[in-house]
């Protein structure tokens, strides 16, 4: 809450690390926003690699219709708790 009684505005600056999957060895870099919100950035070679998407392609569906890999959420949540990603911290912001 600011002095003058509004709400404040919770930003969250990410910061993306790099995380590599404990099963296949897929890299991509992630953020955490919250205990459970996580943004994944994954690239062309990441989706390759990625056991879970190889299944799915092999299936002949798409990447994008794809929710996501379970391997690699748990090799995030290890990162998480090894800090060596950590959850982005809320920025207060000003609102106009």
């Amino acid at each position: 809450m600011l002095a003058n009684g509004r709400p404040s505005r919770d930003e969250r600056r990410p910061a993306f690390c790099p995380v590599e999957c404990g099963r296949c060895g897929a890299a991509v870099l992630a953020a955490k926003f919250s205990p459970q919100h996580t943004s994944v950035q994954w690239t062309a070679a990441s989706v390759r690699a990625c056991a879970e998407f190889s299944v799915a392609a092999a299936l002949g569906r798409p990447s994008a219709l794809v929710e996501g890999c379970g391997s690699l959420r748990d090799s995030i949540d290890a990162a998480v708790a090894a800090g060596r990603l950590e959850v982005s911290s809320p920025v207060e912001v000003t609102p106009p």
